[in-house]
């Protein structure tokens, strides 16, 4: 079930937060040995919340729905280990601000579930729980792979480069990015300031329209009252796209345009593909300074990252974070009398192993400051997942929501019709 489907049961009163609970952990002891999406389960405090909120009329649409949280985000009692070793197994001493937002909406935190090393590219165990030999993507692999698996239906992931929009692709679904610097971030390990932001992972758009009113108290836009005009990031722009992507963008643009909607090539000045050294740059040069405790004691792939950071002239970081605010407003001008941009969010299903596939169709946005929502519903000649992405302007989170849940509707008729 979805965060509506739960939200309107639980205020019929015929389910309670500790039934859906049970059900959730069933769920989790069926397929946890495959898919291995969490990093530790507290299964007797989720209970206890539970029993708490059975007792409690609803207050909410998060109201005893079972959250994962990934495991760079502190929860009181439990410990967060970052997908490293480096870090001990002492218990966090408080919740991380959006955590706390959560129990105060009525959420039931399960557990924290597996993350990146520091989440950046290192995997941890978890697995593609539509195929068990392909990647889940990161960095929020665990928090992915859950909610696709319906262990849970809502789970808390971040993203600095593509850890949201990437790992719901690749599991098929759906990602709410919020710009860098939107929410709090206290009691989160980060990686790069200017580009860390947060993500929530559910089964669909209108889930994540749920949270955003729910959660973060943001008015729900209307539905859409007429077909939304779209600005089309052609997939060639960025230069590693596989087959399977490229046929599902354009069925997806062809299937949107019959329903009415403006679609519009992004103009050349504004092409992201240039910002993706820029991207590179802030994250190199913020994380050394971020993790320089952790310099010599992490793994090869994230030492290389640090000691990038190091390398970089503070004459270049200035370069990259100059360009980046440019071409922002170049993308910024290329909405004017548009809704969005869509976009693939990877560069095609899933790959096989367990490396975390390509950022590359998400750091431009990022490094922008914008907003993105990963759409689900396409999926290759094998069944695997591919994931569009939905971009706007970072200050109308609900307009962009309800134009990503429009092209929802339509790929799913695309698909089913």
């Amino acid at each position: 079930m979805g965060i509506h489907a739960i939200a309107e049961l639980i205020h019929d009163g015929d389910l309670l937060p500790s039934q859906l609970l049970e059900s959730c952990l069933d769920r989790i002891d069926a397929r946890e040995p495959a898919v291995g999406a969490w990093e530790v389960l507290d299964v007797e405090g989720a209970r206890v919340q539970a029993k708490e909120l059975d007792d409690r009329p609803p207050t909410g649409p998060l109201h005893g729905v079972p959250v994962g949280v990934k495991d760079i985000i502190d929860v009181a009692g439990l410990p967060t280990r970052c997908g490293s070793p480096v870090r001990g197994g002492a218990p966090a001493a408080q919740d991380a601000w959006i955590v706390r937002r959560l129990r105060e909406a009525g959420a039931v935190i399960v557990g924290k579930t597996v993350t990146t090393e520091f989440a950046y590219f290192t995997p941890g165990k978890t697995r593609n729980p539509h195929d068990v030999e392909r990647t889940p993507g990161g960095s929020s692999s665990g928090s992915a792979a859950a909610v696709a698996d319906r262990m849970v239906p809502l789970a808390l992931g971040t993203q600095t480069a593509a850890s949201t929009t990437r790992p719901a692709a690749y599991c098929g679904v759906a990602g709410l990015v919020l710009p860098p610097g939107h929410l709090d971030d206290s009691g989160i390990t980060g990686l790069s300031p200017t580009l860390d932001s947060m993500g929530f992972l559910t089964r669909s758009v209108p889930d994540l329209q749920l949270v955003a009113a729910g959660l973060l108290g943001m008015d729900r836009a209307p539905g859409l009252d007429h077909a939304p005009a779209l600005r089309i990031c052609a997939a060639e722009q960025f230069g590693e796209v596989e087959p399977a992507m490229r046929e599902g963008l354009a069925s997806s643009v062809a299937a949107l345009h019959n329903s009415g909607a403006v679609v519009d090539r992004l103009a050349p000045e504004a092409a992201p593909g240039s910002l993706v050294q820029a991207h590179l740059d802030i994250m190199a040069v913020e994380a050394a300074q971020s993790l320089a405790a952790e310099t010599g004691q992490v793994s090869p792939s994230l030492q290389a990252l640090l000691d990038q950071g190091r390398a970089t002239s503070e004459a270049a970081y200035r370069r990259a974070i100059d360009h980046a605010r440019r071409q922002r407003d170049a993308v910024t001008e290329q909405l004017r009398g548009f809704d969005a941009i869509l976009a693939p969010a990877a560069p095609g299903p899933a790959p096989v192993g367990m490396p975390t596939g390509s950022p590359v169709f998400s750091r431009p946005w990022q490094v922008m400051g914008l907003t993105s929502v990963a759409v689900p519903g396409l999926r290759d000649t094998d069944g695997m997942p591919l994931g569009l992405q939905v971009i706007g302007r970072p200050d109308d989170v609900p307009r962009l929501l309800a134009v990503a849940e429009w092209i929802e509707r339509v790929l799913a008729r695309a698909v089913t019709g």
